[in-house]
């Protein structure tokens, strides 16, 4: 499970953020997270909520998660597709010239504080 390291990778750098900014305590992180991301939700969740407690500043702090659909790009005919749904092979033309134009994010989207 990769998910304790990357809620802990967060935690400094929301703490950081917060220092910088004159922050006391933090109520609220809000993530975007990839569907094809390889980091699982629930246990994302799960270590959260052991993880703030651990920290003065980050008590209580809530994660909000938002999933960001997988879409992959067909460089042969320029069509979007969903990701999971059809993989790397594009459903309009059978190409397999295609990439992840989003799906794969993990990032800090926002911070509150009080």
């Amino acid at each position: 499970m990769h998910e304790l390291g990357i809620v802990f990778h967060i935690i400094k750098q929301v703490k950081e953020v917060a220092k910088e900014n004159d922050c006391s305590h933090i109520s609220k992180v809000v993530m975007n997270i990839g569907e094809v991301s390889t980091i699982v939700p629930y246990y994302l969740e799960d270590c959260w909520k052991w993880a703030v407690e651990k920290e003065d500043m980050m008590k209580g702090c809530k994660l909000d998660i938002n999933i960001i659909n997988a879409v992959t790009h067909c460089d042969d005919c320029g069509c979007d597709y969903p990701t999971v749904q059809h993989a790397k092979i594009c459903p309009e033309c059978g190409s397999e010239h295609t990439w992840l134009l989003k799906g794969n994010e993990v990032e800090i989207k926002e911070i509150e504080v009080n």
